[in-house]
């Protein structure tokens, strides 16, 4: 096990970019992950170089490592006419794209997206135009990282094949990469714990652990296959300690960073989470 473990947890950049990471680094994180602007808003925000370029001296002197997350009202399946629309989508991706670049950010992590009454084919469409404006200018080095997702607002974007062929069919496949959400394949049912090894072998024959770029480290509150998208803490929940401790040590997961999207500690931290995942990497 020589790579080095990078484990962290989402954090606020209520009060900078910088303060962000130095915040990560108290709790004992080697990584961690932000919304780049108002996680619950498209409007575009102004990047900050003073404050982002502190957060990339700071990381790269703690050898951390950061990727940010797009706002929820995101989705790569919108159309010409939907409000937000396609648009919308493209210009607020090039802006989380230019403040995890300015952040040092490995990328940006996108939802499949949500196809809602479009017919399959017309969404899978939507989807990889959306990729396809986004990327055409964009000629910074972070990664549109796509995540799997639970099933529980649809099918779609919730096996790995899926994921794939978006890459495969992209314009630009150079650009993006994977995020793995431990919970969402959990919940859709793409990953049995109980047989980890038909999952990583999956993997390996579609071509998706070479571009997995981080991943989403989240026990899960409801059972197998529930298509149903609710984190609980690393080793409480129904996946639990082992499975996900064989998954995370696993060589396609290894040395990429492990991001905690669970509740806080009574610190107001993930600092005793962070360190019991670190502990499975204990010889």
């Amino acid at each position: 096990m020589n790579a080095k473990p990078y484990i962290g947890a989402h954090v606020s950049i209520r009060g900078g970019y910088a303060q962000a990471a130095r915040a990560a680094w108290k709790s004992g994180a080697g990584c961690f992950q932000y919304f780049p602007k108002n996680p619950r808003s498209l409007q575009l925000k102004v990047v900050d170089t003073r404050d982002a370029g502190e957060c990339v001296s700071f990381c790269r002197e703690k050898e951390m490592l950061s990727i940010a997350h797009t706002p929820y009202p995101t989705n790569l399946a919108a159309g010409d006419t939907d409000e937000p629309s396609r648009e919308v989508m493209v210009r607020s991706l090039l802006n989380d794209l230019e403040i995890a670049e300015a952040c040092g950010s490995l990328g940006i992590v996108v939802h499949f997206g949500h196809f809602q009454k479009l017919p399959p084919l017309q969404g899978y469409q939507n989807i990889i135009q959306c990729i396809n404006e986004t990327l055409q200018s964009w000629t910074g080095t972070a990664k549109l990282l796509i995540e799997n997702q639970a099933g529980n607002g649809g099918f779609e974007g919730t096996t790995l094949e899926e994921l794939v062929k978006i890459r495969e069919l992209s314009w630009f496949p150079e650009k993006i990469g994977f995020c793995f959400d431990t919970c969402h394949a959990f919940a859709a049912g793409i990953w049995n714990p109980e047989r980890s090894g038909d999952l990583l072998e999956s993997g390996f024959k579609l071509d998706y652990w070479p571009h997995l770029a981080a991943v989403h480290l989240n026990d899960s509150r409801y059972p197998f296959s529930s298509k149903r998208d609710r984190h609980a803490g690393v080793g409480r929940g129904q996946i639990g300690e082992k499975g996900l401790k064989e998954l995370l040590i696993s060589e396609p997961l290894l040395g990429k960073p492990a991001i905690l999207e669970t509740e806080k500690g009574t610190d107001g931290t993930h600092k005793d989470e962070i360190a019991a995942v670190l502990s499975w990497f204990e010889a």
